[in-house]
């Protein structure tokens, strides 16, 4: 063979390799199913997580998690399921080995799931939270009412090339505490990436949907899932004129120092989310965004 007919064999098998790595299962830890679930628990992670935000309807919150409404996105509009104990529409059929896999993988049964669900922030939940939350969503009524679809056009209609977007931008794992600091920044750390996903909304996105790396809670003026969410970085913040006990007030009841009162997809959020935490988890972030520290 001439020399450009190898150059041109490397190529190509160069590429079939990286395509095909691409395409490769990513899995994290793997998680303990032995563990026994606590539905009580469960109920203030469904808070904790924004499930009740993002599940539900605005408009029909009789159909508690039952399906939101859409999330608009640059590449289609996203509609969060179902996810109540019914065995035709929600996930009342899923074992808690497919649940881990969706919440810790980014992987359900009909395949990849969309990065609009944060599965990138709720890998970091510990085994036991999420066998604690898939008892309490098992415990859940039953809703019948049919998932929409997505509006998603080609390609990213193709949920395999889903697997290349995880090679890229997602890395399953679990919260790992920061010895040097105190128990509860740690606490407020883990719930702004983790399970109350503060990162999701707050941090730019790359033109692939990926988190800039470097620039988490800086703000997201382009819009996301979650709509125009300002930054929540120590400088910003108290900029406007927030300490610890106004940022806990204002995840409380939505007024900011300003005497201002939060609406839009943040105000759903204090709604149904932050204003059903503990005052201490609340504290927590407010103490870990106002550090300075990310």
């Amino acid at each position: 063979m001439r020399l450009w007919q190898w150059i041109v064999l490397v190529v190509v098998a160069a590429g079939a390799g990286a395509g095909i790595y691409m395409l490769t299962p990513v899995s994290g830890p793997a998680r303990d199913l032995t563990l026994v679930g606590d539905a009580a628990r469960g109920e203030y992670l469904i808070r904790l997580g924004g499930c009740v935000t993002c599940h539900t309807d605005p408009k029909n919150e009789t159909a508690q998690l039952a399906g939101g409404a859409g999330l608009p996105t640059p590449f289609g509009t996203f509609y969060p399921p179902n996810i109540t104990s019914s065995k035709t529409a929600g996930i009342g059929t899923w074992t808690l080995a497919q649940f881990s896999k969706a919440m810790s993988d980014g992987e359900g049964p009909q395949g990849h799931l969309y990065p609009a669900f944060p599965y990138d922030s709720y890998t970091l939940m510990s085994d036991q939270e999420i066998a604690d939350l898939h008892a309490a969503l098992m415990a859940f009524p039953a809703n019948d009412t049919p998932s929409k679809a997505h509006e998603v056009g080609f390609p990213f209609n193709i949920r395999l090339a889903m697997a290349g977007w995880k090679h890229l931008f997602f890395k399953p794992q679990r919260f790992v505490a920061d010895a040097s600091q105190s128990d509860e920044w740690n606490r407020g750390k883990y719930i702004v990436f983790g399970p109350g996903h503060c990162v999701t909304c707050h941090s730019p996105r790359n033109p692939l949907g990926g988190v800039e790396a470097g620039k988490e809670l800086s703000g997201n003026l382009a819009g996301g899932p979650g709509g125009k969410a300002p930054s929540i970085r120590k400088a910003d913040l108290e900029a406007h004129q927030y300490t610890v006990d106004a940022l806990v007030q204002t995840l409380t009841d939505s007024f900011t120092p300003g005497f201002d009162n939060l609406g839009g997809a943040m105000g759903e959020v204090i709604e149904d989310e932050t204003s059903h935490w503990t005052d201490a988890d609340k504290r927590a972030v407010a103490v870990y965004l106002l550090s300075g520290v990310i």
